[in-house]
């Protein structure tokens, strides 16, 4: 669950070791320049190339790459040797420092003084809200030369009186290589989720004054239980299961009962197809709230997406980054029974009705995990671009359907009042383009005025995945569902094993063709 203010970053520093220099976004080292193709090689139209022409890029650039990998091994140089350490010496550690601070003038200049003593260069520092009242979150990221390096920092900053709890979480060696230095960190592996279980924006057990259920002690007391059990999952565990009271099972059915009379005539295809199989396999029932547990098992046989539950608000980055995992972050508690068709932010009708139906469809969870990808180490302004188009594809878009117009976005799909609105001709529709969609303002507390309108679910991927081509990062991400990790495809070898591994499925698929085709 992302927050819908959430699409910034606070701050970012960068320096020198001993100095910190503020920028809006860190500089990129420059990507390598491996020639893709030799002289009067082919090279594909990315948008207009057949298979057939792919297929002939592949079988004159692969033997390329093996070439020059072999001229570089004659040289004396290995693929991707600028990223090596010199002999003697270890990979840099990116190391993440996550600590609580009392808030007070001056309190942050007391703890980067003490990091300088240590002659630390940070590539990331960032604020949240504390869940404690009167402290500040404090995250910060540098690239450890060693294991007593980070402890130096660590035993420097527990001198400070300001200083509240220390949290270190390092990645793996190679998780960001050196050349990489000022790309924001990002999950390699599904378990780097977990990092994100305590790094909530705002908890869902905090309400603010105009909330609903503010004044409700019952109703606090159980959003902050139901937060609990979620803060303590981790990758692998099973999905708690939550025992839903009566008064929550009636707001759900409320909610739901509006809902059905609308998803007939204004919800998209795929939603209707979808959610008698979620009647049958998991529970949607008016007097059932479905498990996380069960919806997640069903998803994942579908299009191979999951649901971790979460504790509130998540930042955009954080929320995105999972995407490309195909997981999905998701809350378990209710909104407050006196207004039913009414929450200030998302809740389990908001998750498991708008959001989840749409995750079985293979072509919208491969756009969902293409802008996932895309955030993986985007700059700030990138990251909020995406997000941008996240709301208004996957929370408030529309798509044509048979020459008609029809909700496929979450925030429209479990709000009754807005499902109405969206298609009663009172709102302006634009056809879905990214480059447009990415700077376009809009609304979080009002009914959107304008909504864009989709072609399709893969015509969405496509497009995005060419606008995001543009990014600045000095790498392309890929998401190896074998691994559940992320891959960096930023050397010869790597651009080697991956082209081979397409050149075989490219195989496969003539071979499949030609067999279709004898039987026609």
């Amino acid at each position: 669950m992302m927050h819908p203010t959430a699409m910034r970053r606070l701050l970012v520093v960068r320096g020198s070791p001993g100095s910190l220099h503020f920028t809006t976004r860190p500089p990129f080292a420059a990507a390598l320049s491996t020639p893709p193709c030799a002289p009067g090689a082919l090279r594909p139209n990315r948008s207009k190339a057949s298979l057939v022409d792919k297929s002939l890029w592949l079988s004159h650039t692969l033997p390329t790459l093996r070439q020059q990998r072999h001229l570089s091994a004659a040289a004396g140089f290995a693929p991707g040797a600028s990223s090596q350490p010199a002999p003697g010496t270890s990979s840099p550690v990116l190391t993440t420092f996550m600590f609580s601070i009392t808030d007070r003038v001056g309190a942050l200049d007391e703890v980067l003084a003490l990091i300088r003593e240590q002659n630390v260069s940070l590539t990331r520092i960032e604020s949240r809200p504390s869940r404690t009242k009167g402290n500040y979150d404090i995250y910060i990221d540098f690239n450890a030369r060693s294991a007593a390096e980070v402890e130096c920092v660590k035993s420097s900053l527990m001198k400070s009186p300001v200083i509240n709890a220390i949290n270190v979480t390092t990645g793996d060696s190679d998780a960001m290589e050196p050349h990489y230095h000022g790309v924001p960190w990002f999950p390699r592996k599904i378990a780097d989720l977990d990092t994100f279980a305590d790094k909530v924006m705002s908890y869902g057990a905090e309400l603010d004054a105009d909330h609903p259920g503010f004044l409700d002690p019952q109703y606090r007391a159980r959003r902050a239980e139901i937060t609990e059990i979620a803060k303590t999952y981790r990758h692998g565990m099973q999905l708690p299961r939550i025992e839903y009271t009566k008064q929550e099972i009636e707001t759900w059915g409320a909610v739901l009962g509006k809902l059905e009379t609308l998803y007939a005539t204004h919800a998209c295809r795929e939603h209707r197809y979808v959610f008698p199989l979620l009647t049958e396999n998991c529970g949607y029932r008016r007097d059932n709230i479905p498990q996380l547990e069960d919806v997640s098992r069903f998803i994942k046989d579908c299009t191979g997406f999951t649901i971790r539950p979460v504790m509130g608000l998540l930042s955009s980055r954080d929320f995105l980054n999972a995407l490309a995992f195909r997981v999905f972050h998701s809350t378990q508690y209710m909104r407050h029974h006196s207004m039913p068709f009414y929450t200030p932010e998302p809740d389990v009708c908001h998750e498991l009705l708008g959001h989840v139906p749409l995750y079985s469809d293979p072509d919208f969870a491969d756009f969902s995990q293409e802008i996932g990808l895309a955030s993986l180490g985007a700059s700030d302004a990138e990251l909020k671009r995406l997000a941008t188009i996240y709301w208004f594809t996957v929370e408030f878009g529309l798509c044509r359907e048979n020459g008609a117009v029809k909700a496929y976005g979450a925030g429209l799909l479990s709000s009754f009042g807005e499902l109405e609105h969206c298609l009663s001709g009172e709102a302006k529709y634009a056809p879905f383009e990214p480059a447009v969609t990415a700077v376009t303002d809009y609304p979080i507390t009002t009914y959107q005025p304008l909504y864009f309108v989709a072609e399709s679910f893969s015509d969405m991927k496509e497009k995005v995945r060419d606008y995001t081509q543009s990014f600045e990062r000095p790498f392309t991400a890929r998401y190896n569902a074998l691994t559940q990790s992320i891959e960096l495809l930023d050397t010869t070898d790597k651009l080697l094993r991956f082209g081979n591994s397409i050149k075989s499925d490219f195989s496969k698929l003539f071979a499949a063709m030609e067999k279709v085709l004898a039987r026609t």
